[in-house]
């Protein structure tokens, strides 16, 4: 999802424990040879899990309106809520006369939540499966997605496992390309309204990975987006290497405008990216 480079090197990264129970919902992939090794049922009302989550703060990729923060993050009634909201405050990185994005306006004037799992949690193929609810009003741009742990973007590897911009769902997967910070990509995009519209949006989907020494395949309810095959996944920087031969970490974020998001002009806040679970399997 991502349009500018994301230099993004998590070291003492730690692979995920085993010790996730089985949970109501998962039958069909533990008969299909899976064992759940990962999940986040978000129960808990509260702040989200500080053993599975970090949060992102700032301004941070894109040019996005949002200044992200821990406060819009939220557990509750089973659910993740991540919150994106009109408020005004003082930018603590303003600089006078500065013409970076990120500094050169005096107030922040949206902010929301990014989390994700680096340093705590990554991993290296498996099934990864989301429900969630998106809010598709205009300039709205939710995502779940992963990043390798290594190297620079797009060079470490990103896969967009589910992504909402402009009347549309995505399935991604970048590369590295001959220029540095340019990634290469293989994506589908499904409109809203081809999946039935409003009252699709209105409701709860699953959305899946599937990734394997062999391929990454993408879905939301079942339905294939996106698959491709780790044959067509190496770098093409010259450096010969496949970012999806290393353990990745997972990110859930609410961005607002910004290169790819749209105008939020006429669009009513708060608004809200709701997560009912997390999880996580690998084959036996």
């Amino acid at each position: 999802m991502k349009t500018i480079y994301y230099i993004g090197c998590f070291l003492g990264f730690m692979t995920s424990g085993v010790n996730a129970q089985n949970v109501p919902g998962d039958t069909d992939y533990l008969n299909d040879g899976y064992k759940l090794v990962w999940a986040d049922e978000f129960e808990k009302d509260g702040r989200p899990d500080p053993s599975k989550w970090k949060h992102e703060k700032g301004f941070v990729r894109n040019e996005e309106l949002q200044r992200y923060q821990s406060d819009n993050a939220w557990c509750e009634g089973g659910l993740l809520i991540i919150e994106g909201r009109k408020e005004s405050k003082l930018n603590p990185n303003y600089r006078k006369g500065s013409e970076d994005w990120r500094s050169k306006s005096e107030l922040i004037n949206y902010t929301s939540s990014s989390i994700n799992t680096g340093g705590l949690h990554s991993w290296k193929y498996g099934r990864f499966v989301m429900r969630g609810k998106i809010d598709v009003s205009e300039g709205l741009w939710p995502a779940w997605w992963t990043l390798g742990v290594f190297g620079e973007w797009p060079s470490n590897g990103e896969i967009d496992i589910m992504e909402y911009y402009r009347g549309k769902i995505l399935a991604n997967i970048a590369v590295g390309s001959e220029s540095r910070y340019v990634a290469k990509w293989q994506s589908r995009s499904e409109s809203i309204e081809a999946l039935g519209g409003m009252d699709w949006a209105s409701q709860f989907h699953v959305w899946r990975m599937d990734w394997t020494e062999k391929y990454i395949s993408l879905y939301v309810d079942d339905l294939e987006l996106l698959k491709v095959d780790m044959s067509e996944l190496y770098n093409q920087d010259g450096s010969g290497s496949h970012p999806f031969r290393q353990p990745h970490y997972m990110l859930l974020n609410l961005a607002l405008g910004g290169n790819n998001g749209g105008s939020i002009q006429n669009t009513k806040f708060p608004n809200r990216f709701q997560v009912d679970y997390v999880r996580v399997y690998t084959e036996h």
